[in-house]
């Protein structure tokens, strides 16, 4: 196993078998925001690396991209360039080269604590579309509102689901999410209200970016698709539940999902998930050609759901899931999205859809956890949870265990406050 000269903790998420790309700024400062990498509690400044020639014999040379705000620069030049980046970077790290371990000076320059930064998103995001690839999840949506006979609609084994959502909307861990207002019809009356949401919830979910995409009616082949991805990051898209109930007929998910989604900020190269590959759930019936891909698709990634209330003294674990549950992986999932000649661009951002398994406390929804209220959630100073109350904070987290190490995601979190209150006339002047 190599380690870093850097040390890092066994259960720390960032060792030198990840080095996760992210865009930081040092706290306090008007500093131009650049590329770093993290690195045990560190992160690894990459602009001073350039400048010092480090990459010189990369195709990153002269290119200018770690000076930049967002890493779609990078991104987009491509599979080589990110593996020759990468290769430099472990080169570097390792505790018995001396280049960047025995320069003080340089050291000085090119680590910061990671206390000592502010993350920013990572990613311009030119499109955002969310799937519905875990099995369970979408049967136990089915089998509450349509019974276990019909829980799966007819399409779903034959194909991934998935729908087109608001980038303009995704938020960085951390960002505070206000309760979403607007049109719901609870069952007990016969015409819609205009309310705060009542049925608040999260959904846990692994998001791909795309970094180098294809030219506009040119499929990618499931077999090249991994090809096409830059890393992973955690997602929360937070739901509306009973703004989608009144909405999503007959198109899908509208307001219920485009008021926020929240994004880990380090982007985990999908190099650094290679040893945890694993073969997803056995498909049935066999996908047709386009989607059978030569190699196993999914990962090992294990993924926990922490909730604390404004009442509670720390956080508690409400899920315990994994990303190997899902049905549809991402390979299938880009050729899916890219078999009308779709053009995927750098920056895309693919979403999972939510991850449950097959037990409770592997439900990565609240409405799953809770069945719709039939089974409250019981916290341990009294409390019930139905849906996200005012107050609420969400952490989520993933890592893949390896021998000695963890592969991780870090977190991703967000608080719910009140929904903001809101005077008709001021509402109208907005809009004019």
């Amino acid at each position: 196993m190599i380690r870093s000269f850097i040390k890092v903790n066994s259960d720390s998420h960032f060792p030198i078998q990840n080095l996760p790309y992210g865009i930081f700024q040092p706290k306090g400062t008007h500093a131009e925001p650049r590329v770093g990498v993290a690195i045990g509690e560190y992160v690894l400044d990459l602009s001073v690396l350039d400048e010092a020639g480090f990459f010189d014999y990369t195709p990153v040379k002269g290119q200018n991209v770690f000076h930049q705000s967002t890493l779609n620069p990078f991104m987009e030049m491509g599979q080589q360039a990110w593996k020759e980046v990468r290769s430099v970077l472990q080169h570097l790290l390792k505790e018995d080269v001396p280049t960047l371990r025995d320069d003080a000076s340089l050291r000085e320059k090119a680590f910061t604590l990671q206390s000592k930064i502010e993350m920013l998103l990572p990613v311009k995001i030119s499109d955002y579309t969310d799937f519905y690839a875990s099995k369970e999840h979408a049967s136990n949506v089915g089998t509450m509102f349509r019974g276990k006979e019909n829980a799966l609609m007819p399409n779903w084994t034959h194909l991934p689901v998935g729908y087109h959502g608001r980038a303009s909307s995704v938020v960085l861990s951390g960002t505070d999410i206000h309760r979403p207002q607007g049109q719901i019809k609870p069952p007990t009356v016969s015409a819609p209200e205009f309310s705060a949401c009542r049925q608040l919830d999260f959904e846990l979910e692994v998001g791909c970016f795309i970094g180098s995409g294809n030219q506009l009616g040119n499929p990618i082949s499931v077999n090249k698709a991994e090809d096409h991805v830059f890393g992973l990051v955690l997602v929360n898209d937070w739901s509306a539940r009973d703004i989608q109930a009144w909405e999503y007929q007959p198109l899908g998910p509208f307001l219920a999902k485009n008021f926020a989604t929240s994004i880990s900020p380090w982007v985990v190269p999908l190099e650094a998930l290679e040893p945890f590959r694993v073969t997803g759930p056995k498909q049935d019936p066999e996908p047709l050609p386009y989607l059978k891909n030569n190699k196993a698709g999914s990962f090992d990634i294990q993924l926990e759901v922490y909730l604390k209330g404004q009442n509670m003294e720390a956080p508690e674990r409400i899920t315990a899931s994994n990303y190997n549950y899902l049905y549809w992986s991402i390979a299938q999932q880009i050729a899916h999205h890219t078999i009308t000649g779709c053009n995927l661009n750098p920056g895309d951002l693919l979403a999972s859809g939510t991850i449950s398994g097959p037990e409770r406390e592997s439900r990565g929804s609240m409405m799953e956890l809770a069945w719709r209220g039939a089974e409250p959630l019981q916290f341990e100073n009294g409390e019930e949870r139905v849906w996200l109350h005012d107050g609420d904070e969400l952490l989520m987290t993933g890592w893949c265990q390896g021998d000695g190490y963890r592969v991780g995601f870090g977190e991703v979190t967000g608080r719910v406050l009140p929904a903001k209150k809101l005077e008709w006339n001021e509402a109208v002047q907005e809009v004019r």
